[in-house]
């Protein structure tokens, strides 16, 4: 039997259960995107149909799947240094500021930056880049990027390094030679072990609180745009909850959360501070 499309009930089910897992709210019109994302994952495990699927997510063995239908659903297409202007900012403005109050004593020689919903490691690897790039003023620090995503699928992929030529749509060719390797005889590029060391990769659901210790930085940029309010609002009190006193929260401009960021200094549309 040929699936085409969730029904409305059917539709509504795996929206619930998306929403209650993740906190993604999967509007309405987004019914046969769903449908398609859905289907594959019926195909890669052999079900029948649609509601077969969905009974054995609330099975005792399908808990593993539920990962995989929030991995279908989340995947993002992204690329290094997406949104330029704001790793200019990182690598320019607040490294000057971090290392100036270094000098002074204001500070500890030391960075912390967290890469929330990181999927495939674009960002914060472009976030090495940066830190890379001015190593000689870093020199002696010790500098830590968390980066976490909900799809361990993602997660994966982001640990091994390894990138199509699409991803380099925003990287100089010069720049490019400089961080990457390029793999023999395959038209792919591996992130160079220098950069691969300065980020940890984790599981998170961000409508969860991160129990460890505060950021310098963080980034949350094109993913809160799938959140209704309620979820935002709760994502939010827990970004603000990881930041250190003085640091930074940098924004997609599509997230639509200027509104929850009002105990925050605002710098610029995409940049606040605590």
């Amino acid at each position: 039997m040929e699936l085409k499309e969730l029904t409305p009930t059917e539709f509504r089910s795996f929206q619930h259960v998306i929403y209650e897992m993740s906190g993604i709210r999967i509007p309405d019109t987004k019914r046969t995107l769903l449908s398609n994302r859905v289907r594959k994952r019926l195909k890669a495990g052999g079900f029948d149909d649609f509601q077969s699927y969905f009974e054995h997510l609330g099975s005792a063995i399908g808990s593993s799947e539920l990962t995989g239908l929030l991995n279908a659903v989340t995947t993002n297409e992204t690329y290094f240094f997406r949104t330029e202007k704001h790793f200019e900012w990182f690598s320019s403005e607040f490294i000057n500021e971090v290392v100036s109050q270094a000098r002074r004593g204001a500070r500890s020689r030391s960075l912390r930056i967290w890469s929330a919903a990181c999927s495939t490691g674009e960002e914060p690897y472009s976030i090495a880049i940066c830190l890379a790039e001015n190593r000689l003023r870093l020199r002696d620090w010790k500098l830590e990027i968390v980066a976490t995503d909900i799809s361990e699928d993602a997660l994966q992929s982001a640990r091994q390094g390894i990138y199509k030529e699409r991803a380099f749509q925003s990287l100089d060719e010069k720049r490019r030679r400089r961080h990457f390797a390029k793999r023999k005889d395959e038209p792919l590029w591996q992130i160079k072990p220098n950069l691969r060391e300065l980020v940890s990769f984790q599981r998170h659901n961000l409508m969860e609180p991160l129990p460890v210790s505060p950021f310098d930085c963080i980034f949350i940029r094109n993913v809160l745009i799938y959140f209704d309010q309620q979820s935002k609002r709760r994502v939010v009190e827990n970004l603000i909850r990881a930041m250190a006193d003085g640091g930074y929260l940098v924004v997609g401009p599509s997230e639509g959360i200027y509104d929850m960021l009002r105990d925050l200094t605002k710098h610029s549309t995409y940049l606040y501070q605590k």
